[in-house]
């Protein structure tokens, strides 16, 4: 796959060949059934950039999401962080390489615990990985809830009492807490409004230059990548089968199934929509 990082730039995020097999039982003195759900994955992402993963369900975007955030371990293969080689085994990670790496889910009702008050949950990481006293997590949690777009009245709510897209902001403001490096956004936006995404990925584009953060943002939505991405990765049935700059994927497709995703996605650009409505007014009196 061609290396698109300039030249002499160390990556914040590389991946060699990472793959990832899952065995099925598939009876009574029957072999394991073997599903290859990444097939040697691999690609380099400079600091402060964002790479969107896309493709369709089951092309594996959320198992590399896993496997980025240590959740689970690839089969094969080869995850560095910073130039340096993480040991992925288990009971070999430690715990300041966890906090490098946290990940945003794409239902935030579901992340959050919905006993918790607000403060509680992102303070949470504080209690369980620094020495930060009480008084200094609370700080620390209401200068988060600011920075998200929120504020100190929120500190002691529960979850239900926010919306969607205000739930998403708590679970961008806990997985910044620890002051990460990198952040994986799986599908963060696509169970939110459409005026809610705008909002919610000019967030995510702000607190990235702030904290000069780098982004793995998985997606399906093609306008949503390209509004966010500076690289795109298109996967297919565990493979990457295109990775290149945003321009150069979406002006030129080299791949038979980048072109077919591409043209399977509506377009949305008011022209588009105007021209569709046209035809289905010149349909309607025809018919």
């Amino acid at each position: 796959m061609t290396d698109i990082l300039p030249a002499g730039v160390t990556p914040m995020l590389e991946i060699r060949n990472i793959k990832r097999d899952y065995y099925v039982p598939t009876g009574f003195l029957k072999p394991e059934k073997v599903i290859n759900a990444l097939k040697g994955v691999s690609f380099k992402l400079e600091a402060g950039k964002t790479l969107a993963i896309v493709g369709e369900s089951g092309c594996g975007k959320s198992t590399l999401a896993r496997i980025l955030t240590f959740i689970d371990a690839p089969t094969g293969g080869e995850l560095f962080i910073d130039g340096k080689e993480v040991d992925t085994r288990p009971g070999h990670l430690t715990a300041a390489m966890r906090q490098k790496v946290q990940i945003v889910f794409q239902n935030p009702y579901g992340s959050l615990n919905p006993r918790q008050k607000i403060g509680d949950v992102l303070g949470e990481p504080l209690l369980i990985n620094t020495k930060l006293s009480a008084s200094e997590r609370r700080d620390r949690a209401n200068e988060m809830l600011v920075k998200v777009g929120l504020g100190p009245e929120h500190y002691n709510r529960y979850p239900h009492m926010f919306s969607g897209g205000q739930r998403q902001r708590i679970a961008i403001a806990r997985a910044l807490m620890l002051n990460p490096k990198l952040l994986v956004l799986d599908e963060p936006v696509s169970a939110l409004d459409l005026s809610v995404q705008a909002q919610v990925l000019n967030l995510l584009s702000d607190l990235q230059q702030e904290f000069g953060l780098t982004y793995v943002f998985i997606s399906h939505d093609l306008s949503v990548v390209r509004y966010i991405a500076d690289e795109v990765m298109v996967m297919y049935y565990g493979e990457a089968v295109e990775y290149g700059t945003r321009e150069a994927v979406f002006s030129d497709p080299q791949h038979d199934y980048t072109r077919t995703l591409f043209a399977a996605t509506p377009r949305t650009d008011v022209e588009t929509i105007r021209a569709r409505m046209a035809k289905r007014r010149q349909s309607a009196i025809t018919a």
